[in-house]
């Protein structure tokens, strides 16, 4: 079960678990909202005696004590009808609701999976105490908790949530032989999005939202552009920030630098061109994206968050900034871009460290083999 099905690393590695679970062991149920970029993938895919879909209206990512009430009940009647042996919950609203309906009607086993959390240091106090509570409830109907980064879930023992025996760290995975991406032609390839053909790119790939910070990235742009102006600069993704950041580049007089093309399925061979990879995120789980770009062999700039700190080490394989620090996200980006040298050496050792442990078909099996252990006492 999962709120909606946007483009991101939460929804994508639920799907791919939904259609890789040994068909001889488990029959699959995906509960989901409606709307995202994937939710007419999931509408248009044959249902099989393997898997099929169930799409609640009521099940929408913003807070509506009307309709989360609805959608509670509905869910309680339909897996009081399923009985499934296992509800397996993803994201902050699916989790809450999905884990109380899963109680209520009797389910044997409840598992969540925290790909980042809903409440963060960014919040008013009262609005994080509220979030902090409702997973403390949650936590406790759940028999098993699975994080995605070591950092999230030193989090949740922080702010006690669940049991911490009851903790499962099971990374999220890509496709690894996927990256990096072939393409024959870069050039070409970087001219297809309205960008200098032999200009340097720099990439970004997250949600417009504030979580993923954009606005800190075209802060850095900009300042790049003030030292090196034939830098060009790429955001993927798409969200409710979009329109204000389209102002501001227009405003800023960057249009023929920053390009903002929405979501795109290309994404392997966009990272293949690029000469740094940043990310300014405020709070994460593991970014999906951001293993992408490590595993493609790209030098990256990110802010010092969650669980990003996971698997980029300051001058190690990668550079690490603190948040807000513009000044030095902007410094490490310009010396990537002038030392072809630095970016080859960290790329390399990026590429090194995005080992087995973050292969998507060994996720799915670890969450079988978590599925069929012996529920916790």
């Amino acid at each position: 079960m999962i709120t909606r099905l946007d483009l991101g690393g939460a929804q994508e590695n639920t799907l791919y678990t939904v259609r890789h679970l040994d068909p001889s062991r488990f029959e699959v149920i995906l509960v989901c909202g409606p709307g995202g970029a994937l939710y007419d993938d999931v509408k248009t895919m044959p249902e099989t005696a393997h898997w099929r879909a169930l799409f609640l209206p009521s099940l929408v990512r913003h807070i509506h004590p009307g309709l989360d009430l609805l959608a509670f009940l509905q869910l309680v009647s339909f897996f009081t009808a399923e009985k499934p042996d296992v509800v397996h919950t993803h994201s902050s609203k699916a989790g809450v609701l999905g884990r109380l309906a899963a109680k209520a009607a009797g389910v044997r086993r409840v598992v969540h999976t925290y790909h980042g959390f809903g409440f963060n240091d960014h919040q008013a106090s009262w609005v994080k105490s509220f979030y902090v509570w409702a997973e403390r409830l949650c936590c406790a109907l759940s028999d098993e908790i699975v994080f995605v980064s070591k950092s999230n879930q030193d989090y949740a023992r922080r702010h006690r949530l669940g049991r911490p025996e009851r903790y499962r760290l099971i990374r999220s995975g890509i496709k690894l032989p996927a990256f990096p991406a072939p393409v024959p032609d870069k050039e070409r390839k970087k001219a297809s999005l309205g960008l200098g053909m032999h200009k340097p790119l720099v990439l970004s790939i997250g949600n417009l939202k504030p979580q993923k910070n954009p606005g800190d990235f075209l802060s850095m742009a900009q300042r790049v552009c003030a030292k090196l102006p034939e830098t060009s600069f790429l955001f993927v993704g798409d969200g409710p920030l979009r329109q204000r950041l389209e102002y501001r580049v227009i405003a800023e007089g960057m249009s023929n630098r920053v390009a903002m093309p929405g979501w795109r399925r290309d994404t392997a061979e966009l990272l293949a061109v690029a000469e740094v990879f940043v990310m300014t995120s405020l709070w994460e789980g593991l970014p999906r994206a951001l293993v992408e770009a490590m595993k493609s062999g790209l030098p990256c700039v990110c802010y010092a968050t969650d669980g990003i700190s996971d698997i980029l080490k300051d001058g190690v394989n990668g550079f690490l900034v603190p948040q807000g620090n513009l000044t030095l996200l902007t410094q490490r980006v310009l010396e990537l871009l002038r030392d072809p040298e630095l970016r080859r050496r960290l790329g390399r050792a990026a590429m090194d460290s995005i080992g087995e442990e973050f292969d998507i078909d060994l996720m799915v099996r670890a969450q079988e083999r978590l599925y069929q252990e012996r529920p916790p006492a």
